[in-house]
């Protein structure tokens, strides 16, 4: 992937997120687009954070449509201990825009849209299998993780969000 690409797909997922998460507090669509939104809610103070370490955070505007599986604090405190400290020091801001990568997808995926063993390409180009259980979306990384999604369907005008309770790990 070129330069050019990468700082696109990175401008994406800051854009997509900041857009979302303040929908997804709201859990009613603002009109706004993801680049008139700006910020996140309470739930999602740990992943501003990592944007802001990633570089993420002033990225201005993003075509889209995307859908983002966007990590809350909890997700982030169920990582092994010092894990989120040792991503969010600047030696470490390619890793942490890669996995921060791994939670976009590329047009807007309704959880309607997915269907157990369904295998996800994500923007960092890894993928992602969605597992049905119980009624319940849950995302299953390349290490075997598996994450829930919490809060389903929270929409933008160019996107969609879903809430989950665990990190993906490319």
């Amino acid at each position: 992937m070129n330069k050019a690409s990468f700082l696109t797909k990175i401008s994406l997922i800051a854009v997509m997120i900041f857009g979302v998460m303040v929908q997804a507090r709201a859990q009613t669509p603002t009109g706004k687009d993801l680049a008139g939104s700006a910020g996140l809610s309470e739930n999602h103070t740990t992943l501003l954070a990592a944007l802001k370490a990633a570089g993420l955070a002033d990225q201005a505007s993003a075509a889209g449509p995307f859908t983002v599986f966007a990590p809350d604090n909890a997700a982030f405190d169920k990582l092994p201990e010092g894990t989120v400290a040792t991503l969010l020091k600047p030696e470490n801001k390619k890793t942490l825009s890669g996995i921060l990568l791994y939670h976009v997808v590329q047009g807007a995926v309704l959880s309607s849209a997915l269907k157990d063993g369904q295998v996800i390409k994500t923007v960092n180009g890894a993928s992602l299998t969605v597992r049905m259980k119980d009624g319940k979306v849950m995302l299953e990384d390349t290490k075997g993780g598996m994450s829930t999604v919490t809060a389903a369907d929270i929409q933008a005008t160019n996107g969609v969000v879903h809430s989950i309770d665990s990190v993906l790990m490319p």
